[in-house]
């Protein structure tokens, strides 16, 4: 937020003698209009430059979180949107404002979340404002798409096709409102009506008669489905059982497949040994809207010299981008199922593949790291983290929406905490940020209200974005914040090739992060073991009022399995 003194036509002018008595100002039209639309809830930090347009969506029914920061407001939206499905809303002041929101900006984008960033904008002749600087260039260097509001004209047309370019090409996109046209007046349109769900594209016939073959012909299919593919899961999911492929999702879909005997889980670097092997003696792999990158094919590993490896997602400059593909299909994932499904069925084809008996008891007690035996590295003073990570998964609800920031921790509550489907898994790792997590818990926890939103993030992320736990505590919201406290930027502890005295500069004095969460007000506890979780069973217990933060002083695990694999690469 900044302290300012708005411009004379930053907040609502007086109405000039002619104006039509029902008229309103573009501020408020671009408000009523998105609320129109149907965006869900709107994240922000008011200053001058956006308190008209934030104000006209809350009085047109939009519900408002304000954050204590821009990035952290941008960081709600985008899990807010991933988690609801309906397109969430940051607003922020013009210039540094705006500034403030660009990494959770850039998260979104890179994502391609859905959602609109509605901000303010210096009029185009204030050329020596402080606040003048390139809106368009900072949201288009991140990955967004650029939209403004041109003239009162054209006001509500500039935000119709903002929000079209939203939810239909699914875009992050920065819409920039300039203080002078904002409080020009307009005589007070007919709300938009709602618009069509986009439309479903369908693959082409020849692409789908090849994948139909390739399935035929294969003995071990496995299925990775990815972000675009977490829509069609059903689809998905019936295709795989006629041609017996096993099931896997990318770290972002995680929990698509849940309570299916043949879901081998993570693929990737959050795989389980057993999981890892199965997939890379796959003969034939399918990417189901899934990058099929680094992260998700570990480096290639999980590809095998002479594995079939087919792509659908519906972008043509997604396919084959980050490895060779032996098939690429430009098409909706839902639809490319179906349409295989019923070529296989035609030809009177089905099979077992690997969906037997004795996949599916592997499955069941191996394919998840909570049943993988791991030597408990506790000491007096520390808990190892997969034992702490355990006990929280018997201890909370089972009906949760797991939240998780970046650093070397991450694979914890990713892997031994269990969720109830997608949507109960939030993973904002798309810029590799830390510092993202608590604003995505809130964003997440915003959208699902009726699960219990848990967070794990290291002290390094959640120190950065602290000043949003007020946030938290301010709205009421049940949150357990699981800090995974080694005083350290860990990832660069274990996995730099550094000696004592240069990593000094990413280790920390232990900081009491239960008493300073304490002083946010919100409930904290210090767990050295794991009887000190009980006070997080009395919390369970309890009215759930305020958060709940663990400050949990974790041992060393000498450098995470999952990022080393990452660290490989580099």
């Amino acid at each position: 937020m900044t302290l300012t003194t708005s411009s004379p036509k930053a907040g609502k002018a007086s109405t000039p003698a002619d104006t039509e008595p029902s008229a309103v100002t573009v501020a408020e039209l671009v408000g009523t209009t998105l609320a129109s639309l149907g965006v869900g809830h709107v994240f922000g930090v008011v200053g001058s430059g956006n308190f008209v347009v934030t104000n006209a969506l809350r009085r047109a029914g939009v519900p408002f979180t304000a954050a204590r920061h821009e990035g952290g407001a941008a960081t709600m939206a985008d899990a807010y949107g991933r988690m609801s499905g309906k397109v969430g809303i940051a607003t922020t002041h013009q210039g540094c404002g705006l500034t403030n929101a660009v990494t959770g900006i850039g998260e979104a984008a890179k994502s391609r979340t859905p959602m609109i960033v509605v901000t303010a904008d210096t009029p185009a002749s204030a050329t020596r404002s402080n606040f003048n600087i390139d809106q368009d260039a900072l949201a288009v260097s991140v990955g967004g798409v650029a939209e403004r509001v041109h003239s009162a004209e054209t006001a509500a047309a500039d935000t119709v096709r903002a929000y079209r370019t939203a939810v239909n090409q699914r875009r992050t996109v920065v819409l920039s409102l300039p203080t002078d046209i904002q409080g020009e007046w307009v005589a007070e349109r007919n709300n938009p009506a709602p618009l069509d769900p986009p439309q479903r594209v369908r693959p082409p016939e020849a692409a789908v008669s090849q994948l139909a073959g390739l399935l035929q012909s294969a003995k071990r299919p496995v299925f990775v489905a990815g972000r675009g593919g977490r829509e069609a899961g059903p689809e998905i999911a019936a295709l795989a059982e006629s041609v017996g492929a096993l099931l896997a999702t990318s770290a972002v879909a995680h929990g698509l497949f849940n309570g299916n005997p043949y879901n081998l889980g993570i693929s990737g670097g959050f795989s389980s040994p057993f999981t890892a092997e199965t997939i890379a003696e796959a003969d034939l792999i399918v990417g189901w809207g899934c990058a099929l990158n680094m992260w998700t094919m570990r480096h290639g590993s999980l590809i095998g010299d002479s594995t079939t490896v087919v792509q659908v997602d519906l972008e043509d400059s997604a396919l084959g981008a980050n490895r060779p593909i032996d098939l690429g299909i430009l098409g909706d994932c839902a639809e490319t199922a179906v349409a295989v499904l019923k070529e296989v069925q035609s030809a009177g084809y089905g099979a077992t593949g690997l969906r037997t008996l004795e996949m599916a008891q592997g499955i069941a007690e191996h394919a998840r790291w909570n049943s993988v035996d791991t030597e408990d590295i506790s000491t007096d003073e520390t808990i190892d983290p997969r034992v702490l990570t355990r006990e929280l998964d018997r201890i909370l609800p089972t009906n949760r929406i797991v939240s998780v920031d970046s650093g070397n921790f991450m694979g914890y509550p990713s892997t031994y905490l269990s969720v109830p489907d997608e949507y109960g898994f939030c993973f904002t790792q798309a810029f590799q940020s830390i510092g993202l997590g608590l604003s995505t818990a809130i964003g997440a926890a915003v959208a699902r209200p009726d699960r219990l939103p848990v967070l794990g993030t290291g002290d390094g992320g959640f120190l950065m974005a602290i000043s949003e736990l007020e946030t938290a505590v301010r709205e009421g919201i049940p949150l357990v914040v699981i800090v995974y406290n080694d005083s350290a930027y860990g990832a660069e502890v274990h996995h730099f090739d550094a000696d004592d005295a240069d990593l000094e500069v990413v280790r920390f004095p232990t900081t009491d992060i239960a008493s300073i969460a304490s002083g946010y007000g919100a409930a904290a506890v210090t767990v050295q073991r794991p009887e000190d979780l009980a006070r997080v069973k009395e919390w369970l217990a309890g009215p759930r009022k305020a958060p709940l933060v663990i400050d949990a002083r974790i041992a060393s695990d000498g450098g995470a399995w999952w990022l080393a694999e990452a660290f490989k690469g580099h």
